[in-house]
């Protein structure tokens, strides 16, 4: 096998020298060129993003280190005591959906007194402190959750069961 790859070196030295002086001048100048696009094309903005996602992983592992140093706190002070409103669930969620800036895609009746919702492509966190806050405020629990990653980075799909105590 040696044998055979050293031919093919001499074969490709023998093709070189038989190329005039100006084709392998264009060969070369191509060849630098190629190189140079695929560093300012490929390598840099590949690096850029990679740093870019690796501090996004930072921040991220650093929220989950605070929600978690805080959960006991949370799960030590029970249940948030819910709202005194008296309205119907489907009116706390459609008007607190609507304040953050939530598009429902389908909202309809559950079993006990529960109200399935369901959201095409909104931004993940956002729906996370909707959820947050509708527990705070008014004691709405999620009874089921399927949250699945939409199109677009940051976005989701997801459909739950909300309800009352």
């Amino acid at each position: 096998m040696a044998a055979t790859l050293d031919f093919k070196a001499f074969k490709s030295r023998k093709s070189w020298r038989s190329l005039s002086g100006r084709e392998r001048r264009v060969l070369v100048i191509g060849g630098g060129i190629a190189v140079v696009l695929f560093i300012l094309l490929v390598a840099l903005p590949l690096d850029r993003s990679v740093a870019r996602l690796s501090h996004a992983v930072a921040r991220k592992q650093a929220d989950l280190a605070w929600m978690r140093s805080v959960a006991p706190q949370l799960a030590a002070a029970g249940p948030a005591p819910s709202s005194s409103t008296n309205d119907p669930l489907i009116v706390l969620v459609n008007e607190s959906a609507r304040q953050t800036g939530l598009a429902l895609s389908g909202t309809g009746p559950s079993g006990n007194g529960g109200l399935s919702v369901q959201m095409r492509e909104v931004p993940f966190d956002t729906l996370i402190g909707w959820l947050a806050r509708l527990q705070q405020q008014y004691g709405v629990q999620v009874q089921s959750a399927s949250i699945s990653r939409a199109r677009a980075p940051g976005l989701v799909d997801a459909s739950f069961v909300l309800g009352k105590p």
